[in-house]
């Protein structure tokens, strides 16, 4: 779990061009929207929006204090990319309230070391789990420590922190153990073509348990 605190100031401009110029400016545009209330237009300082995002990617608590005076507590939703600059284009912020749930999608990582001469595999590197909105953790853990060749870890056997509930299938394999490759077939396997995985935009991260209507929120 991280939190942030960024200072926010209201968008009066909307549109292409002033985006634009905010962007130049090192500023990110972004809509802030959720619990039935109309979205609010604002912009972020690029710098510190791209600090808070490496730190807790998208279940990162940000508390944003706008220049209108009010204080919000709020999570990324969405995040346009630049995949050629390497910035933010654009931000949808999800409005949360302390003590609400979300339905969030969480990765896990896996600690310990299975036995000697063996490969773990991801089967499942995220799960979803229930928990308060401003205690989301940043990752899960489960522990291969020990395993053999044929054993598996599923969604059931992942640490949850306090107060969190699991929303994935407790049967979900996240991993199995399999036998190393030797180094032969590492060596053919290497000797084809690698794979270039294409772009892909930051998925949403959380969904309120109950959502409410909202309005959808515009670049």
């Amino acid at each position: 779990m991280s939190h942030s605190t960024i200072e926010a100031e209201i968008r009066t401009e909307l549109g292409k061009g002033p985006s634009r110029r905010a962007r130049r400016a090192g500023r990110v545009p972004a809509v802030l929207y959720g619990h039935g209330e109309p979205p609010r237009h604002l912009t972020l300082p690029a710098l510190d929006f791209a600090t808070a995002i490496r730190r807790g990617g998208m279940t990162q608590v940000i508390t944003l204090k706008i220049s209108d005076g009010s204080t919000e507590i709020v999570l990324p939703k969405a995040i346009q990319r630049d995949p050629i600059k390497n910035t933010y284009d654009h931000a949808d912020l999800l409005l949360v309230r302390r003590g609400e749930k979300l339905s969030v999608e969480i990765p896990v990582t896996l600690v310990g070391e299975a036995a000697k001469g063996t490969l773990v595999m991801y089967e499942h590197d995220r799960l979803t789990i229930i928990a308060d909105a401003t205690q989301l953790p940043d990752h899960l853990e489960a522990s291969v420590e020990g395993l053999n060749v044929g054993e598996r870890v599923t969604a059931a056997a992942v640490i949850l922190p306090s107060g969190a509930e699991l929303a994935s299938d407790p049967e979900t394999v996240v991993a199995i153990v399999t036998v190393a490759p030797t180094a032969e077939q590492m060596d053919a396997e290497g000797a084809g073509e690698a794979a270039v995985p294409a772009a892909e935009p930051v998925e949403p991260a959380a969904e309120p348990v109950e959502p409410a209507a909202e309005a959808q929120p515009e670049p």
